[in-house]
């Protein structure tokens, strides 16, 4: 009893201590509109700061869609720079950009990459009434006439939905650049689009395919995993045993502004640390299906650069960049 006092009393002096701005408490940029992958990892993470009275009372989370996450980056970065209550979500999709300079003249050096706390893997799915039933029976239609398919996500063009599909073509002998892709603000409308017949396929992540699969009107056809995950897509193969050598792996984290000096990183990396290793987010996490993934402060600094240059690499060899 006296450690876990003594614990309560050492969340409330770090979060008492912490800039409020001016009482208006912390805000979570969520890149996107609600329901994809950026929603939930504000609304996941920010209910935790709460429940840990790690944050100043709730932590709001704002969607801020546009340009593949570079409406959100740029905002962090040109109007933001010195905001101490900001967290703005990122994934794979945010380096993903950059690496491709999509952000125009801003780079990962703009901002203090703080920390990831999960991971889920990508996804292939379709509706429950489209006539292809598994990976290879898509793979044949698409062969036969790489047009007839249009997909549907929730990134940019060339963002991280756009390549898993391209990475997927390649590894299948489909070129690339036949694909069609329609990009949405968010795996949500991109699933909405799908389900209402416009597009034929839609690339997401599994947590946002979930609701709809098990409301009967959606088919996963393929993980993008080294080997089948659990819960309600168990069942759903890999594109490994459909003979590809296909994984995309989309690390759930945050940056900040860049401007808040060294010693407001070092509280949000704190932060940051006592939510990925407390038992309030391994419940959190086990409930939003995301797979074990912690990696904090200069560690994932060091990651996130280092993804950067693979990315870029990457995007060069299937044609993305010169």
């Amino acid at each position: 009893m006296r450690a876990f006092r003594i614990a309560a009393l050492a969340a409330l002096l770090l979060s008492a201590c912490l800039p409020d701005a001016g009482g208006r408490g912390w805000e979570c940029i969520a890149p996107a509109n609600a329901g994809g992958g950026w929603d939930l990892t504000c609304r996941a993470v920010g209910e935790v700061l709460r429940t840990l009275g790690l944050s100043p009372g709730l932590v709001r989370t704002t969607n801020l869609p546009g340009a593949g996450g570079g409406v959100a980056y740029a905002n962090a970065v040109a109007q933001r720079s010195d905001d101490p209550t900001l967290l703005v979500a990122a994934s794979p999709s945010t380096t993903l950009r950059l690496a491709q300079g999509q952000y125009g003249s801003l780079t990962e050096d703009d901002v203090l990459w703080v920390g990831a706390l999960g991971a889920e893997y990508g996804v292939l799915a379709v509706a429950a009434d489209a006539p292809w039933h598994d990976l290879p029976e898509l793979l044949a239609a698409w062969r036969a006439d790489p047009t007839s398919i249009v997909v549907a996500g929730g990134s940019a063009v060339a963002g991280q939905d756009h390549m898993k599909v391209l990475l997927l073509a390649h590894a299948a002998g489909i070129d690339p650049k036949t694909i069609r892709y329609v990009p949405f603000d968010g795996g949500g409308e991109a699933m909405t689009a799908m389900l209402g017949g416009f597009v034929q396929l839609f690339s997401g992540e599994a947590s946002e395919v979930e609701g709809q699969l098990a409301a009967g009107r959606m088919r996963v056809l393929t993980v993008l995993a080294p080997k089948r995950i659990g819960g309600i897509l168990a069942d759903v193969p890999t594109a490994h045993e459909a003979g590809l050598d296909v994984d995309w792996v989309t690390w759930r984290g945050f940056y900040v502004p860049g401007g808040i000096g060294a010693e407001r990183y070092r509280e949000w990396v704190d932060i940051m640390r006592r939510v990925g290793t407390s038992a309030e987010w391994e419940a959190a996490r086990k409930r939003n299906h995301l797979e074990p993934f912690f990696m904090v402060g200069d560690d994932f600094e060091a990651f996130v650069k280092r993804q950067v240059k693979d990315f870029r690499a990457m995007s060069r060899e299937i044609g993305l960049l010169k």
